[in-house]
């Protein structure tokens, strides 16, 4: 299903309130749709009663539901939301997976289920609370050795900025390194890897990676508009994560280095059930303020059964052009905050001009390759970050470590 074929959809369905289908009668506002999983905005006169708004939503959900499947396909989840003429949303209907009829209204939180489509709790018996499962060596996606999260507990803490130097700085040892930004509401990797002039190539169904500086990388940013927000609830962004992940021509990788939101929300959960991981990577500056949230960040991580591989603190110091070195936000804490969590440490990344004007041009590979005195302390950082790395999925494999939990809610 796409766009087109819901509008078409619509379009046979009759308005309530005033004459003609939900399209004709410009009823129709907004479609976001994203593999099996849908929203759709329809403005209706006020004064409707809601029965009659909730009848209307069981139609259009049991007419798209029978379309996708008609189609081959399905449908997990679709959001209705009613708005007045401002726009503001003044009643919503959600539905879980399409089973047959005209469906029936899920609770308030079933648009809202990353994992599974599990049943409302109402409707089973409560879940016992199980150890993570061991999946063996071989990774979920064909070919690729080790998949690794970069993940940090806030925003604005350079966890792209590590992502994409450990991609690079694993190419340029000779490894084979694709890079998914899973970030989907603020993808980074069209500025950091120079992708804006480049269109994304698509072969038999199936995303082809753009092929930048030694590695391969997959963006959301490359497929919808630049500057256009993301408005989407979680089945959409886990929809959005899926396809990016399965529908990609990886081809054989050594690592695939997954670049995350920030915070603990729904990619990372979704992540964690459908891609065998090796580990992740916690990305802290060193405030306080930003460790409190990373804590939170590798505690998800253990609690789902997921190695944390290390911590890495970045904007460690700035180092101007003539090498000396300011604390800026403070010396070491990321350090303290792994030892405290019983995680290794990789290193740290400081700032310098180069860095920042490296990222803004994307070209990663000049953070490797500078003479100045500040250049050549990034490149022995980077360079020792990912030397860290390395060894510690060497120990994490050794010990059997990847693993893919198996996640349960009550």
């Amino acid at each position: 299903m796409n766009k087109d074929a819901i509008r078409s959809v619509l379009a046979t369905i009759e308005n309530p309130a005033i004459e003609g289908d939900l399209v004709s009668s410009g009823a129709l506002q907004w479609i976001a749709w994203c593999d099996t999983y849908g929203s759709i905005k329809l403005h209706l006169p006020h004064g409707v009663a809601t029965s009659t708004l909730d009848r209307l939503a069981k139609v259009v959900h049991g007419a798209i539901g029978s379309a996708a499947v008609s189609q081959g396909g399905s449908l997990d989840s679709l959001i209705i939301e009613f708005v007045d003429e401002p726009g503001s949303v003044t009643h919503t209907a959600k539905f879980g997976a399409f089973t047959g009829g005209t469906g029936r209204a899920a609770p308030s939180d079933a648009g809202h289920r990353p994992i599974g489509g599990l049943a409302p709790a109402a409707d089973r018996p409560p879940a016992k609370a199980a150890a993570p499962t061991p999946q063996g060596a071989a990774p979920s996606l064909p070919g690729v050795r080790h998949a690794i999260a970069v993940a940090a507990g806030k925003g604005g803490v350079g966890k792209s900025t590590v992502a994409v130097n450990l991609a690079v700085g694993l190419a340029r040892k000779g490894y084979a390194v694709g890079l998914l930004d899973a970030d989907i509401y603020g993808p980074s990797l069209p500025t950091m890897l120079g992708l804006a002039p480049l269109e994304q190539a698509v072969h038999e169904g199936h995303l082809v990676p753009f092929a930048v500086h030694g590695i391969k990388a997959v963006t959301i940013g490359k497929l919808v508009d630049a500057e256009r927000p993301l408005i989407w609830r979680g089945p959409m962004a886990h929809g959005a994560f899926k396809q990016l992940l399965d529908q990609t021509h990886w081809g054989t990788l050594d690592y695939l280095i997954i670049d995350l939101p920030p915070g603990t929300g729904d990619i990372a959960l979704t992540m964690a059930q459908q891609l065998q991981l090796t580990g992740a990577v916690v990305v802290c500056t060193p405030q306080k303020v930003a460790q409190d949230d990373a804590v939170r960040a590798a505690r998800m991580f253990q609690q789902l059964g997921i190695s944390v591989l290390g911590v890495v603190e970045n904007m460690s110091s700035f180092i101007a052009d003539d090498g000396k070195e300011y604390d800026l936000f403070g010396k070491g804490g990321a350090q303290m905050m792994a030892q405290r969590l019983g995680v290794p440490f990789l290193g740290d990344v400081p700032i310098t001009m180069s860095l920042r004007i490296n990222s803004d041009s994307g070209n990663p590979s000049a953070n490797f390759t500078g003479t100045s005195a500040s250049d050549q302390r990034l490149a022995r950082s980077l360079e020792a970050m990912v030397g860290s790395l390395t060894s510690q999925i060497a120990l994490t494999t050794l010990r059997g470590g990847t693993a893919r939990p198996t996640l349960n809610i009550s």
